[in-house]
């Protein structure tokens, strides 16, 4: 029941989060090395959709809370602090996720073979998006839940980390 202020204002704060998220994880990835930067985004993004699965407008992890006010002022009730809370969780974490995988890759690949390997890494991405989107609305559809389809991001994440501990440093 968003009106275009709240999605608005929503977006910029998601934008300001998904900056300061991208300036941290360069840091961190100088630090600690790409792929503890993205099984930590890993991590980070598993929490924030299990939690989001769990918001409705009057409870937080199936804690009662307060309902928003129709009309009331930008973002009052808890349920929608909490989702901006964990919307700039997501948004935080998107930047250095694309950015560390890149420079893992940096690392991964022979050096004499750096563009081919980016080329596959591009082409996949391309070749895949359609996935998660498919099955997200395939799900949403098959149950007329938004929340079932959401949990299917639950699988994927899994997965990355699962796939992601093999990979070596």
């Amino acid at each position: 029941g968003w009106d275009t202020i709240r999605i608005g204002t929503f977006g910029i704060i998601l934008a300001i989060a998904g900056t300061f998220g991208g300036w941290i994880g360069g840091k961190l990835d100088d630090a600690f090395g790409p792929k503890r930067v993205i099984t930590g985004s890993l991590i980070i993004l598993l929490f924030a959709i299990v939690v989001i699965l769990t918001v409705n407008k009057d409870s937080i992890l199936f804690i009662p809370v307060a309902p928003p006010v129709p009309g009331g002022p930008l973002f009052a009730g808890v349920a929608e602090r909490a989702y901006i809370v964990l919307g700039c969780l997501i948004g935080a974490t998107g930047a250095p996720l694309q950015a560390a995988s890149r420079s893992l890759l940096i690392r991964l690949a022979p050096k004499d073979r750096i563009a081919q390997y980016f080329g596959l890494f591009a082409l996949t991405g391309k070749v895949t998006s359609f996935i998660g989107p498919l099955l997200i609305g395939t799900i949403t559809a098959a149950t007329a839940s938004q929340k079932a389809g959401m949990a299917v991001l639950v699988g994927f994440f899994v997965v990355g980390l699962a796939l992601l501990a093999r990979v070596r440093q």
